[in-house]
């Protein structure tokens, strides 16, 4: 016992000789996630990021034009400007190396610690370009200053080669940095994924629009299926009003023009560009930059745009008297519009080495300040604009309240345990559990009433509403809650609307619209489909939505007995069933209401002889604009889009009856 604890006492001793010193780039191995956030697939193309980010504040600075970025068979990537190119000449602290080898090997160089060399820059640490260095199996420089051309090799960070010069050059300058990341570092197969890069090239092409991006990987690397190519040359004269407009251009905006702009910041502390939209439908996105450098996570710049949007448009409803905008909250201008914003600030503050987000304070302030003197401008120059985004904005006030209502109900009822309250119309089934039951939608109360007779009374429910409901596409927020047709669905199903809806509370396993087999009956069908899709989508997408598919005719003679559920299945019953004989009989519903409940329960509601057809949404759901907007032009407030839909597709029509 005595051993074991002295070899204990022995192993805790903390002396002088268990301090290590980790000389030139040895802590960027030992912690890369300390550097570049881990060593996953995110870190490994922040490697790249860290070169292209010294190319571009070059061309920022004025002093390039164009780079080149290449993805090679061997998954090393090289990065080449055509600026004034890494200085060669000897350090003055460090009198036996270059320069290069300095900010190549030695963390926190570089010259951008002051702004001597660069007025704005992404790179501000010191550490970029020697943690790649110090992260890659091998990399190598090429700089080309002064008509001559240099180079030095290195792996892991150290240094493998001398200087060299390799001669003299004509018209050539800049910096080519070629690396092949660490297997040792990031496992074995260290993988770039083509896609990935492409788009970050991409988005520097559109941040600075006087730089000149030239892209190239082997065709090997881009996936099946993937529309990146192989090479390209990217610029971008317009900036962020391009890119904005490409990832917009098959969406429905609120307006017409995007607002957008670019302005610099008094005594040169910098500028900002931006570009903003609004769609209709769907969610927005809203990228945001600091010198080049994305911030994923906002930051400063991005509460100063958002305030300016909103203080603006807020300003805009009081000098129109209309007392409601008073109500508007950032969210509600901001939440779901598309965004690009762009600064450039003399040092930036970041938030971690990976500079996700921008901590600045001034930037708030020098952002807020341009963005919002130019948007009230762009509001009072067109003001049939501006009272569409501020109609916009307050419908989004409205659905912002109505969800805040139903939220606390929500809670009170949960917390008082009161009985579920039920529509007076609705006739329920006797099964208390949702599994086998489904729920009759219907066109009034006498198809109600058939539909009383010839439902199977354990399993089906039947709900009759009166007429054509609430279009809801074309509704504000406060029309649909007060509906009492919308009313009636929501308390017959139990499982709550929009962002309240709780599948598990959906009382019915399916839900099924049967209405008449005539054009009111479609229409009706119509403005029921497109309630479903709007208010409960998930339903939908959960594929609890029916149509029933009830006759038009009855057709019989000697004994035989079959139905038709339109005019064309009328004809080929008549040919294939009846052989085209005469004095056949032939009966006309006029409407559910009219048919005897033995034959609605036969064609229509017996589950083991009836045909339903399935509400189904397409499989990009997930980013479901198109649909949106299919939906908004047939049945939204626009007659002009149901005009231009009539147009664009009247070419497709069939057996038109006029």
């Amino acid at each position: 016992m005595s051993d074991l604890f002295e070899a204990a006492q022995t192993k805790t001793e903390y002396t002088a000789q268990d301090i290590e010193v980790l000389e030139g780039l040895e802590p960027v191995r030992q912690r890369p996630g300390m550097y570049i956030g881990g060593t996953d697939e995110r870190a490994l193309h922040h490697l790249v990021a860290e070169i292209l980010d010294n190319s571009m504040d070059e061309a920022v600075a004025g002093h390039a034009s164009r780079i080149s970025v290449e993805l090679h068979e061997d998954m090393s990537v090289s990065v080449q400007d055509n600026g004034r190119g890494i200085p060669v000449d000897p350090h003055p602290k460090y009198k036996d190396k270059s320069a290069l080898e300095v900010i190549m090997s030695t963390l926190h160089s570089g010259g951008k610690f002051s702004s001597d060399a660069y007025a704005t820059s992404g790179g501000l640490h010191g550490v970029g370009i020697s943690v790649v260095n110090a992260l890659s199996e091998w990399s190598y420089v090429e700089v080309a200053r002064d008509r001559v051309l240099y180079k030095q090799e290195y792996s892991r960070g150290l240094v493998t080669s001398p200087l060299q010069n390799l001669g003299s050059i004509q018209n050539k300058r800049g910096t080519k940095v070629h690396f092949l990341p660490d297997h040792e570092i990031f496992g074995a197969n260290p993988t770039f994924k083509a896609e990935r890069l492409y788009k970050m090239v991409r988005s520097k092409a559109y941040l600075f629009r006087g730089v000149e991006i030239r892209w190239k990987c082997p065709v090997s690397a881009i996936k099946e299926g993937s529309k990146i190519p192989a090479e390209a040359t990217l610029h971008f004269p317009g900036g962020l009003s391009d890119y904005l407009e490409e990832a917009t251009a098959k969406r429905s905006m609120v307006v017409e023009e995007p607002f957008n702009g670019f302005v610099k910041f008094p005594d040169e502390q910098g500028q900002v560009e931006w570009a903003v939209n609004w769609p209709e439908f769907g969610d927005g996105f809203s990228n945001t930059y600091c010198n080049t450098i994305p911030t994923p996570q906002g930051g400063t710049h991005e509460t100063g745009l958002r305030m300016a949007l909103l203080r603006a448009v807020k300003a805009y409803g009081e000098l129109t008297g209309n007392k409601k905008s008073s109500q508007i909250t950032s969210e509600d201008i901001c939440g779901s519009m598309t965004g690009m914003l762009s600064v450039f600030i003399r040092d930036p503050q970041f938030q971690g080495q990976t500079k996700d987000k921008l901590t600045n304070p001034e930037a708030s302030r020098l952002t807020e300040a341009a963005i919002r003197d130019a948007f009230d401008h762009w509001l009072a120059d067109q003001p049939e604009r501006a009272n569409g985004l501020l109609t916009w904005a307050l419908e989004r006030v409205e659905e912002r309240l109505r969800r805040k209502q139903e939220r606390e109900i929500k809670r009170v009822s949960a917390t008082s345990k009161r009985k579920l309250r039920l529509p007076g119309k609705l006739t329920d089934c006797s099964n208390t559990e949702p599994e086998g039951t489904e729920i009759y939608i219907v066109e009034g109360d006498s198809a109600g009433g058939s539909a009383k007779m010839a439902r199977d009374r354990k399993t089906q429910a039947i709900l009759p509403i009166r007429g054509k409901i609430l279009n809801v596409a074309s509704a504000t927020r406060e029309k649909i809650a007060a509906n009492q047709e919308i009313k009636d669905i929501s308390q017959a199903l139990g499982c709550g609307m929009r962002d309240l809806y709780d599948p598990e509370a959906l009382r019915y396993e399916k839900v099924i619209i049967m209405t008449d087999a005539d054009v009111d009956g479609a229409h009706i069908a119509t403005l029921l489909m497109t309630f479903f899709f709007q208010e409960m989508p998930q339903m939908v997408k959960d594929g609890r939505v029916f149509l029933a598919q009830p006759p038009l005719y009855r057709l019989a003679k000697g004994g035989k007995v079959h139905y038709a559920r339109d005019d064309e299945h009328k004809d080929q019953l008549t040919e294939k069933e009846f052989k085209n004989q005469k004095n056949i009989e032939v009966s006309r519903f006029k409407g559910l209401g009219e048919m005897p409940p033995a034959q609605l329960r036969e064609t229509t509601m017996d589950k083991s002889n009836r045909t339903l057809l399935r509400l189904s949404l397409p499989k990009e759901y997930a980013e479901r604009a198109e649909t949106n907007e299919l939906v908004d032009a047939l049945m939204g407030k626009k007659p002009e889009k149901r005009f231009n839909f009539i147009q664009e597709n009247a070419v497709y029509a069939q057996d038109l009856d006029i």
